[in-house]
């Protein structure tokens, strides 16, 4: 294989010429209104944050529910809502799109469903400009389907027959993949900009990033993440590896840069996760932050966060784009949380870090035909907001029965553990903060203006084992080439006999960064263990949590957590200044909107309410039926 050349201290980026729309002052515009909650996460940017201020630290503690609105079914849903004018859209009753009245919580309208995999997290919402038309665009069992937002009719004129085919043109045979994402992509000017989620297999499609024509549903553009010949990075795989090798696929947030055209693209890894010897090579643009043209798909600039990922280190929370004072000027600039718990900052318009990442040496593997990668990126700045190791000395110390202490001091002393880069073998290997630890979907939020940045993290160690498939073999003279055999991963997260990590707590915790220095500003536990609670032990964090937290202009950080909890934390300290039960878990992120003169929080409560991965004597009940429902807090009438 050929390996790229990489500097000990890494530039960054690849960098292409920038067209003069694109190309500004460091100086920053007026900042945008953040008044309303139109896009998915609140505006195109992702910012999780509003300028609305009528709640505030002030008044906070009198927050009180305004309405509910049932979900109508017993399946869980992470839904964030959009709203426009005064009217919410919603995913209920039976995966069906509902339109509420978002002042008083009244059904307006119900768009049905066929049987099948939805957009889970969210919707796009398109107005032309004198809003004359306005559509939601979202997917449904692999396909882009158009409605009426006015009325939530089909709009039979988009695609054909009113969808579009996204397995379509990814060079595999549509009937055999799978490519829907659960989050809904962004909408710029006149496109619908997706990326995908194309399973865990080794015959998974490619990851393409494309755009359609919202009125049409017409292929604008296309950016293939696994190149193809004669495009940037083809050299970094195997010839001709997009006809047969998956992923790099963007399955998370996007954002865009509006002013300038431009969308930031975290992609996760190629496919398989754990084993590449099917893929020698650095894999651009797996693992990956793509600057890509909003209205071409031409690459602008890119960075790798992990090459040739063998450890499913997607990057899954969207891009965050703030502006910074650094040497007395004003810098834009796009922030990236992984799942390795670092925290990559760059110039948004040129890919340059802002503070250095070098390339160190890392474990080779000792797995027959694996080439890993020979180093990785470690930031020197900021800090990490996640725990990267795991021993011993960092067990649970609620693991009250002697005998299965000593089972995991065992597995650990027994595993190869040589940091967050160790490469998985055929005998255990352990991962901290782990692949679905780390930074997820809708985890961190800012200030744009200000520089700050919250990032919600989970601790969650996993130990990594691969198993040849069944019937091949490993004797000397007779093995098959190493790159043919699909190597399946063991793992399993390392949870104990009561179904807490074995790792001590804090499990989840909230980090707060003021990144015109790079300096944690706080950190605190964020959630509880109910049972824990109730014995009286408390800051450790909720357990297996998915939380988009969103920032005011009030001085508050909105979130809610699987402890059936929703609060409200002071942007300074971290302090809980306001916290209400509900009767489901919540995961993802809340609308914080204003209707009617009044400023309103919606959650939606209709996840699992449980801190537990799988049933234990303290969550018999883990799929018992969820009370689901749109929960909206308001402050109370005058």
């Amino acid at each position: 294989m050929r390996h790229l050349p990489i500097p000990v201290v890494v530039a960054g980026a690849f960098v292409l010429t920038l067209s003069a729309s694109q190309v500004h002052s460091q100086r920053s515009s007026a900042p945008k209104p953040y008044t309303t909650w139109s896009d998915y996460a609140g505006s195109a940017d992702s910012a999780q944050y509003s300028a609305l201020n009528q709640i505030n630290r002030s008044n906070v503690s009198t927050l009180q529910v305004a309405w509910t609105f049932p979900t109508g079914d017993a399946a869980p849903y992470i839904f964030n809502p959009v709203v426009v004018d005064t009217v919410m859209y919603v995913l209920a009753k039976n995966n069906s799109i509902v339109a509420l009245d978002a002042i008083t919580g009244k059904q307006l309208w119900v768009h049905e469903n066929p049987k099948g995999r939805i957009t889970t997290r969210g919707i796009n919402y398109w107005e032309n400009k004198d809003r004359s038309e306005r559509r939601l665009l979202y997917s449904n069992n692999n396909f882009l389907q158009a409605i009426d937002a006015l009325t939530g009719e089909s709009i039979d004129s988009f695609g054909v027959d009113g969808r579009v085919d996204l397995r379509e043109g990814l060079g595999r045979d549509p009937q055999k993949i799978s490519v829907q994402s659960g989050t809904p992509g962004r909408v710029f000017e006149n496109l619908i900009i997706l990326g995908s989620a194309t399973n865990q297999e080794y015959d998974s499609a490619p990851g393409d990033v494309r755009a359609y024509d919202v009125r049409t549903g017409k292929l604008a553009w296309t950016f293939h993440t696994i190149p193809h010949a004669g495009e940037f990075g083809y050299d970094t795989w195997p010839k001709d590896a997009w006809k047969t090798i998956g992923g790099a696929n963007a399955w998370s947030e996007l954002s865009i840069d509006q002013r300038r055209a431009i969308v930031y693209v975290p992609t996760g890894s190629a496919k398989y996760n754990f084993y590449g010897a099917n893929r020698p090579g650095a894999n651009l643009f797996g693992s990956s932050l793509l600057a890509l043209d909003a209205r071409t798909g031409k690459r602008l600039w890119h960075f790798q966060m992990v090459h040739h990922d063998i450890w499913d280190y997607d990057n899954a929370t969207a891009p965050k784009l703030l502006t910074v004072r650094r040497d007395g000027r004003r810098i834009d600039i796009v922030a990236q949380a992984g799942k390795t718990g670092f925290l990559y900052v760059f110039d948004r318009v040129t890919g340059r870090p802002i503070w250095p990442i070098e390339e160190r040496p890392v474990p080779h593997s000792d797995m027959p035909g694996e080439e890993t990668w020979p180093t990785q990126p470690f930031p020197l700045g900021p800090p990490p907001f996640a725990r990267q190791t795991f021993t011993e000395k960092d067990l649970n110390p609620f693991i009250e029965d002697p005998g299965e202490r000593a089972k995991f001091i065992e597995d650990i002393r027994n595993a190869r553990n040589e940091g967050i880069f160790t490469p998985p073998g055929l005998r255990n290997t352990i991962q901290m903060p782990g692949n679905n630890g780390g930074s997820n979907f809708s985890g961190a939020a800012v200030d744009p203006e200000r520089g700050t940045m919250f990032v919600v993290s989970k601790d969650f160690p996993a130990m990594l084992r691969l198993v040849p498939p069944q019937g091949s073999t490993q004797a000397s003279g007779d093995a098959p080439d190493p790159a043919t055999i699909r190597y399946r991963s063991s793992f399993g997260f390392m949870i104990t006999s009561s179904g807490l990590s074995a790792v001590a707590p804090p499990w989840t915790t909230m980090t707060a960064y003021d990144l015109n220095s790079g300096t944690i500003k706080w950190k605190i536990p964020l959630g509880e263990v109910p049972e824990l609670a109730a014995r009286g032990i408390t800051d450790t964090g909720g357990h297996f949590p998915k939380v988009g937290p969103v920032v005011t202009a009030g001085g508050l950080i909105f979130t809610g957590t699987r402890d059936r909890t929703v609060r409200a934390l002071d942007v300074d300290t971290g302090k809980v200044l306001w916290k209400a039960e509900v009767a489901a878990g919540i995961e993802g992120i809340p609308a914080v909107y204003q209707a009617g003169g009044r400023q309103f929080v919606v959650y939606c409560a209709a996840a699992r309410a449980t801190s537990r991965t799988h049933a234990s004597p303290w969550n018999p009940a883990s799929d018992a039926p969820v009370p689901g429902a749109y929960v909206a807090f308001a402050l109370p009438r005058d």
